[in-house]
């Protein structure tokens, strides 16, 4: 079965995806003035760092490119097998006429804009909410973090950085996502019913739109741009993505956020920027295994999880009587 390049590379032509190429466009012109204004780098120095063939040639890099496109074809494989925001979206509203006996209608109350504005804004924080919480299990969970070392296994960062996760990663973020989705369309939809519509720009929400093209891309690159302190508590910068990233000790285990920094001021997870930082990307020695190779950013952790998951169940009572009987 071939597959169209429609297929091979849909993020390119979705704005609902990071690596759209009009939100590519715009984080080279934002790093290009980040460099030049406040850097104070040369025309030269800027389009070396930017475009610097150590980054996007690498080995790390050209692992990134092969998982994006082994996890889109798998994706297409799954995706119609995974749970849909549909079908959570109907349970909720179903729940919901029993929980409240009946269904009450608010749109009459509220205007058409503050509906829209009211149920993108809460779809956005809810799902940048749950992004944070299933991002710090990755990272708590041994048997998660197993898979999550994928992505934490790259050397260099590029955009493309964003799609190196192992495929139980990709799962697990995919069921979250029609969790949130199904939980807030049915939600709204109980009481405004058809006056619930998405605040848009091409075809993403607005929120989104704005996030990705102020520089997402950015925070998977060699241009570390930082927010002023304050901002750096509420919005996550690219440099805060790149101290998560950072395999020094005092990184470990901080700035889970993905759009917000907050969730981690919150629960104590921040760490804010300092200026002309040094970092090192990858994974500890004791942890990295593979690198760079299919065989450890596929198979490597499904072995590693396995193993947790027995030595786990082997301390489990019921199982200790049956090992010696």
């Amino acid at each position: 079965m071939q597959l169209s390049i429609g297929e091979w590379l849909p993020a390119f032509f979705n704005p609902q995806k990071r690596i759209f190429w009009g939100y590519m466009l715009s984080s080279i012109f934002i790093a290009f003035l980040w460099l030049r204004l406040v850097k104070k780098t040369n025309l030269i120095s800027c389009v070396k760092q930017i475009f610097d063939p150590q980054v996007w040639i690498s080995r790390s890099a050209m692992a990134d490119y092969k998982v994006m496109m082994i996890n889109t074809v798998l994706m297409v494989i799954l995706s119609p097998r995974l749970l849909a925001k549909a079908t959570v979206a109907y349970l909720v509203f179903d729940s919901m006429h029993l929980l409240f006996d009946g269904r009450p209608f608010l749109s009459t109350i509220l205007p058409q804009w503050m509906i829209a504005l009211s149920f993108t804004m809460f779809l956005f924080l809810l799902d940048d909410f749950a992004r944070y919480w299933l991002h710090r299990w990755l990272h708590k969970v041994p048997i998660l973090w197993s898979f999550h070392k994928v992505h934490h296994s790259a050397t260099v960062l590029n955009p493309f950085t964003v799609f190196r996760t192992h495929p139980i990663e990709g799962v697990l973020f995919s069921i979250r996502s029609a969790l949130v989705q199904g939980f807030t369309t049915a939600v709204f939809f109980f009481f405004f019913g058809d006056k619930v519509t998405l605040l848009m720009v091409l075809g993403a929400s607005v929120f989104t739109f704005t996030f990705n093209f102020l520089g997402s891309n950015l925070r998977h690159s060699p241009v570390s741009i930082q927010y002023w302190r304050n901002l750096e508590r509420i919005v996550m910068s690219p440099a805060q993505h790149q101290i998560h990233h950072s395999n020094a000790k005092e990184h470990i285990d901080k700035n889970f956020g993905v759009a917000l920094s907050v969730w981690d001021w919150m629960f104590g997870t921040l760490s804010l920027s300092k200026a002309d930082e040094k970092l090192r990307f990858g994974l500890s020695e004791e942890q990295s295994y593979k690198l760079h190779t299919l065989e450890g950013l596929y198979i490597t952790p499904l072995k590693q999880a396995t193993e947790i998951f027995l030595r786990f169940v082997s301390r489990i009572p019921h199982f200790q009587f049956f090992k010696n009987t």
